[in-house]
Formats: structure tokens, C-alpha cells, sequence
């Protein structure tokens, strides 16, 4: 299967699906002619005597430097290797083959003044599984992400370094092996290649996608924990939450009320329980996770307006005038990837105080002491919960803001940067934190409710429990857990506790709710 982009109405359904599973991408061909028509005002500024940024002057701090017409290619190439200057560990597969889609929607616009020839080969790596090797680290995120995607450039002129169907290899080897020919870059190429904000915008993605099904797996995690501490559904009503209006607090409300729905445990406390109200950690779940989702969505309206932009510089406008700008500033992709940060941290944050009360025989109302069936010979869930205690402060202290930091870089041209890059680089560490979190809750929850036999709960959760303990048995007696706690973070990742479930139960995520 492949997608074919509109560019300006891209969804993240479809930028969903290239992350998740891999899917190819292609242009849609009725933007060809805007392509042809944006590379052809470039060709021809390129042989002219005025002087246009990046088409025939240097860059950054040497752009008053003229370049004549027969060195254009030769700068196009020079750009881009001496870019290249990436640290670190290789960006994911899933990743760099985001970075490429995005790139693609941008020179799909045709104000890049890109040839043909540069998407098609795009389009080309995307099929036959040629990906780039982008080092993780050296953005500022301002100026377009200009290392990282240097890489990607380089690997499309035969150089650099690529995986192709996962072995790591030469660019040229794996152009060759996939039948594909190294472009020789015209004029401006190498900077609309590099000058733009797809690689953070791309982490930035990713981040946002794994904490949308985090979200989705912490309702359904804290439904198990609110049945196992036999907690009060009354908080959920919906005239509570309509009173309110926050979409977010309504609609994780919903997806409570319905996890919850039909279980006998909750059934057999209605009358006669002495405790008045439960912790917030309990009660607050809509105002909290909602919160988080509306942040998610708002964060989600950002980054698909700029997964639909051209952020290069300059740009091919509509009178055919070839104007310098600033579309390169990845300020509101920082934006948005500290907004993820918060709600993946808080997320965390009220789940992990679950998992607290779930193995605190003081707060839990009658659960054994750390979840164990005789505590004391057993510890149970003692340090799971020590571990989740661990991540949840480690998340803490990531969510600070990285768009309130800047730097001056290349000479002080570019004085004032966004961090953007790093800033939604770290959501990945945060959210797999989350996903081991969430993780340990669900054992915990699943290990609760078996307590409260022979009263069952919910029918969906009852579902959920049994696809939790396909994977990890009930705890009988203390066991190595790291493993337990490996395949339930993997299982919180992977979605497949909400694979029990039916689609409409959980929140979906979409711009302009």
C-alpha cells in the first residue's frame, strides 16, 4: 500500500500510518506542475546576474559572496557534505522514513523549486526501503534541521550512509541495490533539501503519536485501577464534566464510564462504603487526562499544519518572485513538543500515584500489602512500584521547556534558535518511561481486581485482564520481574491492550474536534 499526498491537506492519519507501519508515500501527480513550474524560475534565475540567496551566493554568514553560474552545482554539493555533521546514534527507521514523507508534502507545494527528478527519487528510496542514516543529534532548530537533513541529501547523491531492508551500507551501495541512480543536485536543491523543519517536526510526530495511545492506554489502565481499589464511578458522570466543557475532560468522562460499565465490583460498594470520596488520583482522572488530551490535540493541530508547510528558504511565490524569509524557525514545532512533554509527564505523573495507592494496604481498601498474596514472605509489587516512582521523577525532570533556550550560531547570523529538534527528540525516552509505567499500573490493576474475587469486573475490562495475564500470569509468589515488566511496557507500546477493546472506546485523534 501507499499513500498519495495532497500536500496542504495531509492528515496525520497518514503521517500515523507511515510511522507505525511503514507505508510508502508518493506525491500526488496533479502538484507536478507546480514542481516544474518553481524549478524552472530557479534554473533561470541561476544563469542571471542577480545575486538570489542559496541559488547563487553562499550561505549563513557568507551569503553576500556571489557564486558564478558554472560553480552552482559544485555549491550545492559542498553544501550538503559539509553539513553533514551529525552526532550520535541513527534516528529509527520509522523515523527518518517520516522525515523523508514530510520533506516530500514540502517540495510538493512547489515553491522549493526542486526538479521532478528529486521527488521521484524521494518516492523512489521510500518504496524499495532505501533509508538514510541521520544521526540523532545536532539541530538547533532554526535554519531548517540542517545536519540531520544533510544526511538524508547526501545519501540521495550517492554518499553518506543508508540501511537498505535493514543492513547498514553505503549511500551509493544502497542507491545500487535498489536499482536507483544519485542525483547530481541543481541549483538551490541542496538548500531546499536541508533547509527546513521535517526532522523535528518528524520527532515531534512520533512523540505525539506514541503519547496519544499512551493516553488511550492510561484510561484503560486507570479503569482497572479505580475497579481495583473498588473506587466510585460517580465522579464520571457526564453533567459533571458537561458543566465544565473541556472536550478532553468529556470525552476520557466517556471512555471511563465505559470500561466501568457493568462491573459487579463497582456494583457491590454502591450503598453503605464509609469512605466519602477517593484520592484524586482516582476521582480527577477526567480533569487530568483530559487536560492532557486537549493539550495532545492542540499540540496536533500545530504539527499538522506544519507537516502541510514549506519551511525552506527562499521560497518561489506566486508572482514568481524569489523572497528570503524565516519559515525555517521551528518555534512552533518546539511549542508543541513541550506541550507533549507536559501531558506525557502528567500522564505519568497521576498513574504512577495509582500504582502507589494500589499497593499501600492503607489507601487501597482491603488489597494485600504490595499486592502479594502473603506480604511479608512475598514483596509483591513493591519495587514495580519503586521503578514506576523512578521513571515518573526521570519524566520530570525532561519536561522542561527546551523552546525557552537559545543559542547564537553561524557567526551570529543566526542569533535566535529553537531547540526544536532535541526538544521532541527527548519525547521518545519520555514516552517509552510512560509506556513502562502505564505498564506496571496494568499489572497492578489486573493483580487487584483478582483480589476481589469471586466479584468480577467489567465485561470489556474482564477482557482486558485476560490478554494481561496471556502475557504475564498472575503473581502467585515473588518471581523475576524485569521480564513481567518488559513484555507489559511492550504490550502498552504496541497497543495490543487496546486491541481487546472496540474502536470507539477510546479517544481518537484528530485535528479540528
Amino acid at each position: 500500500m501507499t499513500i498519495l499526498l495532497s500536500p496542504g491537506k495531509v492528515i496525520l492519519n497518514d503521517l500515523a500510518d507511515v510511522y507505525w507501519n511503514g507505508t510508502a508515500a508518493r506525491l500526488d501527480p496533479a502538484n507536478d506542475a507546480a514542481i516544474k513550474k518553481g524549478a524552472a524560475r530557479i534554473a533561470e534565475i541561476s544563469v542571471g546576474n542577480e545575486p538570489v540567496y542559496g541559488v547563487n551566493t553562499g550561505f549563513g554568514k557568507l551569503a553576500s559572496i556571489k557564486i558564478p553560474s558554472s560553480d552552482v552545482t559544485t555549491l550545492q554539493r559542498n553544501l550538503i557534505l559539509s553539513h553533514c555533521c551529525g552526532i550520535g546514534a541513527p534516528l529509527p527507521e520509522n523515523i527518518v522514513r517520516l522525515i523523508m514523507t514530510l520533506k516530500l508534502v514540502s517540495l510538493g507545494r512547489g515553491a522549493s523549486g526542486v526538479r521532478l527528478e528529486l521527488v521521484r527519487l524521494i518516492e523512489a528510496m521510500l518504496e524499495k526501503g532505501v533509508v538514510p542514516l541521520i544521526p540523532e543529534k545536532g539541530s538547533v532548530g532554526a535554519s531548517g534541521d540542517l545536519a540531520p537533513l544533510a544526511h538524508m541529501a547526501a545519501v540521495m547523491m550517492g554518499e553518506g550512509e543508508a540501511f537498505y531492508h535493514g543492513e547498514r551500507m553505503s549511500g551509493k551501495s544502497a542507491l545500487e541495490k535498489a536499482g536507483l541512480d544519485p542525483v547530481v543536485l541543481a541549483a538551490k536543491e541542496g538548500l531546499a533539501l536541508i533547509n527546513g523543519t521535517q526532522t523535528s517536526t518528524a520527532l515531534a510526530l512520533a512523540g505525539l503519536f506514541r503519547a496519544w495511545r499512551a493516553l488511550c492506554n492510561a484510561l484503560v489502565t486507570g479503569a482497572l485501577s479505580t475497579d481495583a481499589a473498588m473506587g466510585s464511578t460517580a465522579p464520571f458522570h457526564p453533567d459533571i464534566h458537561t458543566l465544565r466543557g473541556h472536550y478532553g475532560q468529556i470525552a476520557t468522562a466517556r471512555t471511563l464510564r465505559l470500561l466501568l460499565e457493568g462491573s459487579a465490583i463497582r456494583n457491590s460498594h454502591t450503598q453503605n462504603d464509609e469512605r466519602v470520596q477517593d484520592p484524586y488520583c482516582i476521582r480527577c482522572q477526567p480533569q487530568v487526562d483530559g487536560a492532557c488530551l486537549d493539550l495532545l490535540l492542540a499540540a496536533a493541530a500545530t504539527l499538522q499544519t506544519e507537516a502541510n508547510a514549506v519551511t525552506d528558504n527562499p521560497l518561489v511565490l506566486s508572482d514568481d518572485s524569489v523572497i528570503s524569509g524565516g519559515n525555517f524557525h521551528a518555534e512552533p514545532v518546539a511549542f508543541a513538543a513541550d506541550q507533549i512533554a507536559i501531558a506525557i509527564c502528567e500522564i505519568g505523573a497521576i498513574a504512577q500515584r495509582r500504582i502507589a495507592l494500589l499497593v499501600d494496604p492503607a489507601l487501597s481498601y482491603g488489597l494485600p500489602a504490595f499486592l502479594a498474596a502473603k506480604p511479608g514472605l512475598n514483596s509483591g509489587l513493591m519495587i514495580a512500584e519503586v521503578t514506576s516512582a523512578a521513571l515518573m521523577s526521570e519524566n520530570k525532570q525532561m519536561a522542561h521547556p527546551a523552546s525557552v533556550d537559545s543559542t547564537p550560531t553561524s557567526a551570529n547570523q543566526e542569533d535566535h534558535v529553537s531547540m526544536a529538534c532535541h526538544g521532541a527528540r527527548r519525547l521518545l525516552a519520555m514516552s517509552d518511561n510512560l509506556f513502562a509505567i502505564l505498564g506496571i499500573e496494568a499489572l497492578a490493576g489486573a493483580q487487584g481486581v483478582t483480589f476481589r474475587a469471586p466479584l468480577k469486573t467489567s465485561p470489556l475490562l474482564e477482557k482486558v485482564i485476560a490478554r494481561i495475564h496471556d502475557a504475564v500470569p498472575v503473581l502467585e509468589v515473588d518471581r523475576y520481574m524485569a521480564d513481567d515488566l518488559a513484555a507489559m511496557s511492550h504490550m502498552i507500546a504496541q497497543g495490543k491492550i487496546l486491541g481487546a477493546l472496540p474502536a470507539d472506546a477510546v479517544p481518537v485523534l484528530e485535528v479540528g474536534r
